[in-house]
């Protein structure tokens, strides 16, 4: 499940980057992720 995430993540950074923003995978445990 956290190849998927990070997957997903790899996709909306350039997004998330253009605006200013960024994101980083910390944990996903029990159905929740943490950024």
């Amino acid at each position: 499940m956290e190849e998927k995430i990070k997957e997903v993540l790899k996709e909306v950074r350039p997004s998330l980057r253009s605006d200013g923003g960024d994101v980083e995978f910390v944990k996903y445990d029990k159905g929740v992720v943490e950024l």
